[in-house]
């Protein structure tokens, strides 16, 4: 049964490019939708984001321009703007000692586990672009996982890319040392009924491996 609710919210799931802006997602909906973005997984365990929820409507307004004009900014009830973290990844800031530490280890398995993320980081964390780009890849893992939860509570959704980045985080006075904008995604009620949906057939996407 579970199976068969995943998968009706995989097929109810669209980006929905207009929404009902009559209709708000209740309080305890939108948590839960925050909620399935905060638990997901991520390399190493960092955690690397930061959700800004936005409903408030004079904020999308001045969102919408540097967003390619897009209507479902204005028209949703929510829009999350998923931050990519840039400092707090790099063992200097001491925040992955912290993260390491959660587990009930002795300090010189942590040590060692940063000492080997460190290493195995160590170009990746020599500029902010760079680290970027890593931590920006698995705030994906995030989005995905919201859409489906607000999917199976047949809420709809649009995940956007297209907006001015440095201008959108301008305008949040975003400290682009710390995070950078990497994604949003638009949550809501759609307006129009539902497009088919088409994907490539099983057989051409994937392949099994003897």
């Amino acid at each position: 049964m579970l199976k068969n609710k995943f998968t009706e919210a995989m097929q109810f799931r669209h980006a929905c490019k207009l929404f009902d802006d009559t209709k708000t997602i209740p309080d305890e909906t939108m948590h839960y939708i925050l909620e399935a973005g905060r638990t997901s997984p991520s390399s190493f365990g960092m955690e690397p984001w930061k959700f800004l929820v936005v409903s408030n409507d004079a904020l999308k307004e001045k969102l919408r321009p540097l967003c390619w004009n897009q209507p479902q900014i204005t028209t949703c009830s929510h829009l999350v703007i998923i931050l990519a973290a840039i400092e707090s990844v790099r063992p200097q800031s001491g925040i992955p000692q912290k993260r390491f530490a959660r587990r009930p280890l002795p300090p010189e398995k942590i040590d060692a586990y940063i000492d080997l993320y460190g290493n195995f980081l160590a170009d990746t964390f020599s500029t902010d672009e760079k680290t970027y780009c890593w931590t920006a890849r698995q705030t994906y893992i995030a989005l995905a996982n919201m859409m489906t939860a607000a999917a199976y509570e047949k809420i709809d959704s649009c995940p956007i890319e297209g907006f001015e980045k440095e201008k959108v985080e301008a305008l949040l006075e975003i400290d682009t040392t710390q995070y950078q904008v990497a994604v949003m995604a638009a949550f809501g009620y759609r307006v129009n009924p539902q497009c088919e949906q088409i994907r490539l057939p099983f057989e051409e996407v994937v392949a099994f491996i003897d």
